[in-house]
């Protein structure tokens, strides 16, 4: 397992056991709500929605909650405040480049969170665009690959569109974010659910660092990933097995 891959099974594991469940649906429920509001409330024709519900529904968020969200977003629902999507772009220790996003109903009180953490971690806040470049938008999968064939797994994704297939103990499928449906259905008509499956910003080169560099940013990732206002940080930072290793046992 790639130590990206590894690390985020392990926030993965950590979130399922974590007492701040009711901050994780909130966040869920934000993304639903956004992605409603943007597309309408129907999974079948609203592509971001449906991304939103079937990550709700693999962090076990009821059904009621999932419903009441995209009410909420489509405007049935007129409780709750106006929410807006933001990506925001800043540096790590290092020089790691960061993109972070968030959906907020008070863009001063995230500003100031993020530049709080980023400043205490030796980090800065960027203007818009100049992160940016260093990153491309793709569709991602991660696949347990215990029990399945890695040669019909590979051939199935780039059939359906895929550009990349990295196969070690768990197989990770990147693809255009247009081949995001294709390969998606084609994972579930083969009884296939992935760990994860959505879009992501993707470096186009990555920054490696020494192990205790590496955990300084992941801890700073984490801090991130932590407020309430965030929904996703991704990074241009190449995470070792060695440097999740020395994540775990510091």
């Amino acid at each position: 397992m790639s130590g990206h891959s590894k690390w985020s099974t392990i926030k993965r594991k950590k979130a399922a056991n974590d007492q701040k469940r009711g901050s994780i649906f909130t966040r869920l429920a934000r993304e639903i709500a956004v992605a409603a509001r943007e597309g309408g409330g129907d999974v079948e024709t609203n592509f971001a929605l449906r991304l939103a519900v079937d990550r709700a529904k693999s962090e076990n968020m009821p059904k009621d909650n999932i419903e009441r969200a995209i009410r909420r977003g489509t405007g049935e629902d007129k409780e709750g405040e106006e929410l807006e999507q933001v990506v925001y772009e800043g540096y790590g220790p290092q020089g790691v480049a960061l993109m972070v996003e968030v959906i907020t109903d008070n863009r001063n009180r995230t500003v100031a969170d993020l530049r709080h953490i980023l400043n205490r971690s030796g980090g800065t806040m960027a203007e818009a665009g100049s992160v940016a470049w260093q990153f491309h938008r793709a569709a991602y999968f991660l696949v347990n690959g215990e029990g399945k064939d890695p040669d019909t797994l590979f051939e199935m994704a780039v059939e359906a569109g895929a550009d990349d297939v990295v196969i070690d103990d768990d197989i990770e499928i990147i693809a255009p974010v247009e081949s995001f449906k294709a390969i998606n259905d084609r994972l579930v008509g083969a009884g296939i659910e992935p760990g994860e499956a959505e879009l992501r910003w993707l470096p186009n080169a990555a920054l490696p660092l020494s192990p205790q560099q590496t955990v300084q940013v992941m801890r700073l990732i984490e801090s991130l990933e932590e407020l309430d206002d965030v929904t996703q940080v991704f990074s241009n930072l190449e995470v070792s097995e060695e440097a999740v290793e020395l994540l775990e046992t510091a």
